[in-house]
């Protein structure tokens, strides 16, 4: 599909079972992690189980993941949260449109940085029924520190926390969640070398203390 500037976006679609073009099905958009990775053609179960359940799925590779050249890659670099979040509403908006789709009941998923941009989504819009947020990141300053990863940052981010606060405050999806009307599951692995548990408990917190409808199954 075309994005908001005519740049095409590549995505695959999974069917429920004995798939009914006259239903209307619930529907995830899903997105992959990196954000230095794609999807592609080949099995994923995590899909397959969430289409087995009675859900159409699309998933797709925004701006910033691999696949397409460097430019493609380094599209979102210093601006975790723009182009990828507008590919990926664009992506919400093809899934609306098919005739198929129930679009009052679509959800939002992902993890590691499917998680860091469900967890941006959630703070930019209204639009999905439900989100379930995996290994995700909210808060990129203790990233830094607590990731096995973190030491290289400043590559994304123009610099570290103490040089760049301004980008580091502003591409942190922590920074939204008063905006959060979204209920959201947090799912998170207390061995996560990559998204420290950290991430997900300062989320669930924050949610709490805001008094916004939030699970976290750790």
């Amino acid at each position: 599909f075309k994005s908001f500037d005519g740049t095409e976006v590549q995505g695959f679609l999974i069917k429920p079972p004995y798939f009914n073009r006259t239903k209307k099905y619930p529907a995830i958009l899903e997105i992959h992690g990196g954000p230095y990775a794609q999807y592609a053609y080949s099995f994923f179960h995590e899909m397959q189980l969430l289409a087995a359940q009675g859900f159409v799925v699309l998933y797709i590779n925004p701006r910033g993941g691999a696949g397409r050249g460097e430019t493609w890659a380094a599209a979102i670099k210093d601006g975790w949260g723009d182009l990828d979040y507008k590919d990926c509403m664009t992506a919400a908006d093809y899934m609306e449109k098919l005739s198929y789709v129930n679009p009052k009941r679509m959800g939002v998923t992902g993890g590691s940085y499917g998680g860091y941009m469900t967890n941006w989504i959630i703070g930019h819009t209204h639009r999905f029924k439900a989100a379930v947020t995996q290994r995700s990141v909210v808060d990129l300053f203790s990233f830094l520190g607590t990731s096995d990863v973190g030491f290289t940052i400043n590559r994304e981010f123009d610099g570290y926390p103490w040089t760049n606060p301004e980008n580091y405050k502003k591409c942190s999806p922590l920074t939204y969640f008063k905006n959060v009307k979204t209920p959201v599951l947090i799912i998170h692995n207390e061995l996560d070398l990559r998204c420290d548990i950290e991430q997900a408990r300062q989320m669930f917190l924050k949610l709490k203390l805001l008094k916004k409808k939030v699970e976290m199954k750790r």
